[in-house]
């Protein structure tokens, strides 16, 4: 089933994080990953949303592909480049199912 990965970042040091955000997007797609929403400004229908804090939402054909993704060691290479940088949360959701 299509999982989605959700990731709120609360960003103190945009410069740094931003290689993270572009080493990260290239093993995304490694990985078979699609990017849905990436960090673009938020429009606020109800309360306002942080500045500092952006939302990535990348798309996969399953959560075993995400977790793959997550648990490689070229991952885990890449994610030692925000350390620092953001509090980060990470959520895999399961998408509804399409038939």
């Amino acid at each position: 089933m299509t999982t989605y990965m959700v990731i709120e970042a609360e960003i103190s040091d945009a410069r740094q994080f931003k290689d993270y955000a572009l080493a990260a997007a290239d093993l995304v797609a490694e990985f078979g990953g699609e990017y849905i929403v990436r960090a673009t400004p938020p429009m606020s229908l109800e309360a306002a949303w942080p500045d500092a804090v952006k939302l990535v939402i990348s798309k996969w054909a399953s959560q075993r592909q995400a977790l793959v993704f997550w648990n490689s060691s070229e991952y885990a290479k890449i994610k030692q480049l925000r350390l620092g940088t953001a509090k980060v949360r990470v959520t895999l959701f399961e998408g509804v199912d399409e038939k």
